[in-house]
């Protein structure tokens, strides 16, 4: 007869800690009475807590809050210090890079130009990006002893301060977004070329990266990191199911199922761009990783080629299709209807490709980004959903994105935090 295994003193306490920890990166600065309210502790246990959290170095005194006449109360927050994280966007021109602290507060950003020809060593470039960016970037062995004599929120100070310039952050992890994905079984670069990612066809990049930088971490294809923050910020929230359509130079897709990210076998769920489509050339005619398929029918060029044939053009996509939206809505005319068709061509041929998608998919909403969709805005959605409907017996609604700024930085920040929450907040659990 199995018996469920009673509470430790010790496993109580770090659930306890873990609540509070919660509570406080929800909510903002607390009082001990709020604190107490809201995971169920009485006083004494909550002030306990308390005293502990901020001896881990995990909490720190915020000032005094007034009450009624002759009653303070001190306020409590979340020590932004006892973690720092990193979001990177690499991409051919350079790398973007994001730093932010345990809270989400952004503390460091930089932009990083690819040198010359080619991107060089991706280890020395990352560095050269974080370090930017205010980053430390500290050697594995040194981070890894001072870990083992501090508390998790000072091992993380301790490591910024071995060999690294004054006033940097240790990076507890980093999650970078790149073009291709990971294939767990080779662990190499997949899905990209080195021409499209010079300097990251290595054997077991993440590992390289790893130790290179003295850090954990992730590398993810970066249409799965918008998808990331679509789901958590945008208008993929609160859908368990969707697909999210990259359209700009390249395409790119990334689906969503039962609310988790499916990267596929090799990692390569979601690379719509090799896709073949009825009416475009096939890697067979082409070669694996030239222009073919849907990424010939509709990428970047294409959208260029097929507004140019319509008297509409634009020094790239997403101005081409600004330019052609804006002549469509000028009245009537020849150059308004022109414009109109040349939308109208370039939307049935997106509907082409997401019909295959939808067929097989059948996800809750489609959700649509990337320089070429969002400069389409209202208009192309549109006629891309109308065309889409006219394919398919599913018929998702088609959603515009709703995330501001880079969505590849925001969702590598998400899963960065994501980890390194759930590392800080565990680790008064018992061994």
């Amino acid at each position: 007869m199995n018996l469920p295994t009673p509470g430790t003193p010790s496993l109580l306490r770090a659930i306890n800690d873990r609540a509070a920890l919660q509570a406080l990166l929800e909510r903002g600065p607390l009082t001990r009475p709020e604190i107490g309210a809201l995971t169920g502790l009485s006083k004494p246990t909550a002030s306990q807590l308390l005293i502990r959290l901020q001896g881990a170095g995990l909490v720190v005194l915020d000032g005094i809050r007034e009450g009624l006449p002759g009653r303070t109360a001190e306020v409590y927050r979340l020590n932004p210090d006892a973690a720092h994280v990193a979001a990177l966007d690499v991409k051919r021109a350079g790398i973007d890079v994001r730093i932010a602290d345990i809270t989400g507060a952004v503390v460091g950003e930089h932009h990083l130009p690819t040198p010359g020809r080619g991107g060089g060593d991706a280890v020395e470039r990352v560095r050269a990006a974080l370090e930017g960016a205010g980053a430390a970037t500290t050697d594995r062995t040194a981070t890894a002893v001072a870990a083992t004599t501090t508390a998790p929120a000072g091992a993380a100070r301790a490591g910024a301060g071995a060999g690294t310039a004054a006033g940097a952050v240790a990076i507890r992890r980093a999650v970078i977004g790149v073009e291709g994905a990971i294939d767990p079984g080779t662990g190499r670069l997949a899905y990209a070329t080195s021409k499209d990612m010079p300097g990251w066809q290595i054997p077991d990049l993440v590992r390289t990266l790893s130790d290179g930088l003295g850090m954990p971490v992730a590398v993810e294809n970066n249409v799965n990191l918008v998808a990331q923050a679509e789901q958590a910020h945008g208008a993929g929230r609160g859908h368990r199911d969707f697909v999210l359509l990259w359209a700009d130079e390249g395409l790119g897709s990334a689906l969503v199922l039962d609310g988790r990210l499916h990267r596929g076998a090799t990692g390569g769920a979601g690379e719509v761009g090799y896709m073949p489509t009825p009416g475009a050339p096939t890697a067979r005619e082409t070669g694996r990783y030239a222009n073919h398929g849907y990424q010939a029918l509709t990428g970047g060029p294409a959208v260029l080629k097929i507004l140019r044939s319509y008297g509409v053009r634009g020094g790239d996509p997403a101005q081409a299709v600004l330019n052609a939206v804006r002549a469509s809505a000028g009245g009537r005319g020849a150059r308004s209807d022109d414009a109109r068709a040349g939308l109208r061509d370039i939307a049935s041929r997106l509907a082409l490709g997401l019909a295959a998608i939808t067929s097989v998919v059948d996800p809750e909403v489609i959700v649509l980004t990337g320089g070429t969709l969002l400069a389409g805005g209202e208009t192309l959605r549109e006629l891309v959903e109308h065309e889409l409907h006219a394919l398919t017996i599913p018929r998702p609604p088609l959603l515009l994105s709703t995330v501001e700024g880079n969505p590849v930085l925001a969702g590598a920040l998400d899963l960065a935090l994501a980890g390194a929450r759930e590392e800080v907040f565990g680790s008064t659990l018992p061994p």
